[in-house]
């Protein structure tokens, strides 16, 4: 079972950029296409971001993040990063990494997928 840690959370002004990690351990995550999903309002569902295939060959933003955000992976370091820039107000959420087992990948569905982080917290002033 693979256990996923987020960082790189923070604090940041509208426009500015954070770099998200998501370390895995207890498995290798080149078995796994990966998501970022946040959580803007407690208790609400985990809304999608961003997902990368297995190979990194392919990526799917949600329409709110696209052309700011980018996820990519690095299979040898078993990490998974996304990268964000021109950061909005509407961005702050806790953000959460997500791996899933299908062969296809481009999951969009917080249940779809198998594996979770703890999340870790961005909030974007104005």
């Amino acid at each position: 079972q693979v256990q996923l840690v987020e960082s790189g959370g923070g604090l940041v002004q509208a426009g500015g950029s954070l770099r998200l990690s998501c370390a895995a351990s207890g498995g290798t995550i080149s078995r796994y296409a990966m998501g970022w999903f946040r959580r803007r309002t407690p208790g609400k569902e985990r809304e999608f971001v961003a997902t990368i295939r297995r190979d990194g060959a392919s990526r799917y933003y949600a329409d709110s993040v696209k052309g700011r955000f980018t996820i990519s992976r690095d299979n040898a370091k078993n990490t998974v990063y996304l990268q964000m820039n021109s950061l909005k107000p509407e961005d702050t959420a806790v953000y959460y990494c997500a791996a899933e087992r299908s062969a296809f990948g481009f999951r969009i569905r917080e249940i779809e997928y198998d594996y979770w982080g703890q999340g870790t917290q961005v909030t974007v002033s104005s």
